[in-house]
């Protein structure tokens, strides 16, 4: 009985075309593989159930790579079973190679997508004090987008060293070595320099995501870091794009560096008769009033003597540049309201002597000045 079906499937092999036999052997291994896949999943599914989100995550992300991977892994002894001309089985073989050099790009950059994701949820850029969150944030994002960036390289340059015809390609793109290598790295100057400058970026951090920034003459907070620009959000919607670059070689102002409050500076010229202590005392009970001043800096001084007018100089802080751009305004509305209804003729104005020699204090409008200095 057993040497019938033997001789049986002997016979059936013999009359059966090889190309025909190659596809059944192939398919046949594909739908092993999904069987096989099946039962891993669930397999590492149990296992990863009590475990950290990080390899939950990594498990249910990668379910299709992985199904992939076993499926190369079963085709490359089916391939050598299969009654494959030499050249036919070369040419799957280099498929499958490819398929695995992208299959590990593929799993390598879900993982470090993952473990990015779960490390930064620790981490709040909402909170009132967020300077480590934008710290941590700031480095993370940039320092994923340059491992990105290699991990693709890598991947291409790995892929494109299984072709004989581009093998140099491929090993100048790894190894920067050699003519094509030389042209490549000429080519890529920009792309390179930017990403240098990231890396630099992230280990010393000029800049965060979040940061209040004075660049190009405008205020806006940094919104996007990516492996190659910087997106400035500024004051009023517009989107400032600049490269990474810029924030390397060209000077810029960091209003939130090291903490985000903020020391405001409200002027105002004011006649010599106005008693400085009661606009002292105006601008401490107005700061204490605000729900914008953090209770930190109040101060008033006289700066400076000019022919008609004495410089007063008001400062004010609050918990960041918003704020206290909002305290410098509340500040000079509630003080120039003050000085008009208390001491109005304390207000700037111009003195002439009149012809009865005697000096005429009153306020002038800037229109008038010219006929008082005439008469």
């Amino acid at each position: 009985m057993e040497q019938r079906l033997e001789n049986t499937l002997h016979f059936i092999i013999r009359v059966t075309p090889d190309w025909l036999l190659s596809m059944i052997v192939l398919i046949a291994a594909i739908f092993v593989g999904y069987f096989i896949h099946r039962l891993v999943f669930r397999f590492l599914t149990r296992i990863v159930a009590t475990r950290d989100l990080f390899w939950r995550s990594l498990v249910s992300r990668n379910r299709r790579p992985m199904r992939l991977a076993i499926v190369v892994w079963v085709l490359t002894p089916a391939v050598t079973i299969a009654p494959l001309t030499d050249s036919q089985a070369d040419f799957i073989r280099h498929l499958l190679l490819l398929a695995f050099i992208i299959l590990v790009g593929w799993i390598a950059r879900t993982a470090l997508h993952i473990w990015m994701t779960v490390y930064l949820r620790r981490f709040k850029l909402d909170a009132e004090d967020n300077l480590l969150a934008r710290k941590h944030v700031t480095q993370s994002r940039i320092l994923e987008r340059v491992a990105a960036t290699l991990i693709v390289a890598v991947s291409l340059s790995a892929a494109l060293m299984t072709f004989p015809a581009v093998r140099q390609y491929g090993v100048s793109l790894m190894a920067s070595a050699g003519v094509a290598g030389i042209v490549l790295g000429l080519a890529l100057q920009p792309v390179l320099k930017n990403l240098l400058a990231g890396i630099q970026l992230a280990i010393t951090q000029p800049i965060r995501i979040d940061d209040a920034l004075i660049v190009e003459g405008e205020w806006g907070k940094v919104e996007e870091i990516t492996s190659t620009y910087v997106v400035v959000k500024l004051w009023d919607w517009r989107r400032l794009i600049l490269p990474l670059g810029y924030f390397i070689e060209k000077p810029f102002q960091n209003w939130t560096r090291e903490g985000a409050a903020l020391i405001g500076t409200v002027m105002i010229y004011l006649d010599y008769t106005v008693p400085v202590a009661d606009i002292r005392r105006k601008v401490e009970e107005i700061a204490a009033h605000s729900p914008l001043w953090d209770g930190q800096v109040v101060n008033v001084a006289v700066t400076d003597f000019r022919e008609t007018v004495m410089e007063v100089r008001i400062l004010v802080s609050a918990a960041d540049g918003g704020r206290t751009f909002d305290l410098r305004c509340e500040v000079r509305e509630k003080l120039i309201d003050y000085v008009q209804r208390t001491y109005p003729d304390a207000l700037p104005k111009v003195r002439a002597q009149g012809l009865d020699g005697h000096p005429h204090n009153n306020a002038v409008a800037a229109g008038d000045s010219a006929r008082v200095m005439q008469s």
